[in-house]
């Protein structure tokens, strides 16, 4: 029970510290501003034209966004899924919940995870554990927290640095490999792995694919800073030296766009970039550096709190920026993006370039990017 308790004040701070402070990086941003779109002056397209469908986890969607998991055990937690998972299956979009390991420990909170599916009886939901539980209980506590919201899908989300920051972390992930593996062989629905905003590499990618995950979700560095969530916690609690580590690494984690580059490069998984999304044009460009889906978290969090109408209004702000892309790229749908013409510049384009020796497939990129 004071585990139970233990998480769901976690759970509490995190909401209340995301959405009355500033919790981004400071320094490091996405570097989606080091990506240019080529613009083409004759699309040889009309606007009504465009199409945002495509396909993610061979399920058909209305656009190519994702409502990352951000929340759950709490009362507020409770009205922001019901409102995500409202808007996600009004606009036919994945969504997810935040880690579920609080329910699982104390089964009267499932309800506000539960609220999704009973928001969305036919929306496709992504359940969500932590890698740390997966290594300690086994496929078990994954096949619970599918089993409370009928989930379509699972993430497994990897924290290395926010579980060493966390007054209360555990990171502890070795057998981790072995762990997903297992979980593939048990279970029916795909598997997606993400990370929480360090972002993943093209070598954790391909040894990812080889356990057996269905998709990567590269949630890198540049947006909802999450060492900083837990140093303003471990000031409140006064763990000193949790907060110092976490005030030494607070700039560390990979960009999201070096990430998508990465993932994209390495594997031929699913790929879901988030990490800072803020724009659809953000979207258009994560989706010309190969990304499948793009993930959003905070820019919904305030309307989430709000009502379902909030978030689809946001929601669809997003999707008429991911469409002007679509026109002045001349491209009429998501698939014609992938292939769109870009140009890299500055620290991510000296990122690709020096991890070209151990990614050969990137070369394809930055020889794409050089046309």
């Amino acid at each position: 029970m004071r585990e139970a308790l233990s998480i769901e004040s976690r759970k509490r701070d995190h909401i209340k510290i995301s959405l009355n402070q500033d919790v981004s990086y400071k320094e490091k941003t996405s570097w989606f501003e080091f990506v240019e779109l080529v613009h083409n002056a004759a699309p040889e397209l009309n606007e009504d034209e465009l199409r945002l469908e495509t396909r993610f986890l061979d399920r058909a969607f209305g656009m190519p966004l994702l409502i990352e998991g951000m929340t759950g055990g709490t009362a507020e937690a409770e009205k922001i899924n019901g409102n995500l998972a409202e808007a996600a299956a009004t606009l036919n979009i994945p969504v997810g919940v935040g880690s579920q390991r609080a329910a699982i420990v104390r089964p009267e909170l499932a309800r506000t995870f539960r609220v999704a599916r009973d928001r969305a009886p036919d929306g496709f939901l992504i359940a969500n554990i932590g890698g740390v539980q997966l290594v300690e209980h086994g496929p078990e506590l994954a096949v619970k927290a599918i089993e409370m919201i009928d989930a379509d899908a699972i993430a497994i989300h990897l924290n290395p640095l926010q579980e060493l920051v966390q007054p209360d972390g555990l990171a502890n992930f070795r057998g981790l490999l072995g762990a997903l593996g297992e979980l593939r062989r048990e279970l029916s629905v795909p598997i997606i792995v993400k990370e929480v905003g360090c972002g993943i590499s093209g070598d954790a990618a391909r040894r990812l694919e080889e356990a057996g995950v269905s998709a990567i979700d590269v949630a890198g560095s540049g947006g909802t800073n999450w060492t900083l969530i837990e140093l303003i916690r471990a000031e409140e609690l006064n763990s000193v030296e949790k907060a110092r580590v976490a005030e030494t690494f607070l700039e560390w984690g990979i960009p999201t766009a070096a990430a998508t580059l990465e993932v994209r490069a390495a594997t031929s998984l699913y790929v879901v970039a988030s990490g800072g999304m803020r724009t659809g044009l953000d979207a258009a460009k994560a989706i010309a550096l190969g990304a499948d889906m793009v993930g959003f978290a905070h820019p919904l969090l305030e309307p989430a709190a709000r009502s379902a109408e909030a978030v689809i209004e946001k929601l669809k702000q997003i999707a008429a920026e991911l469409k002007a892309a679509l026109l002045l790229t001349g491209s009429g749908d998501i698939e014609k993006l992938k292939a769109a013409d870009f140009i890299l510049l500055g620290p991510l384009l000296q990122w690709a370039e020096q991890r070209c020796r151990e990614h050969p497939k990137l070369r394809n990129k930055l020889n794409h990017a050089r046309r």
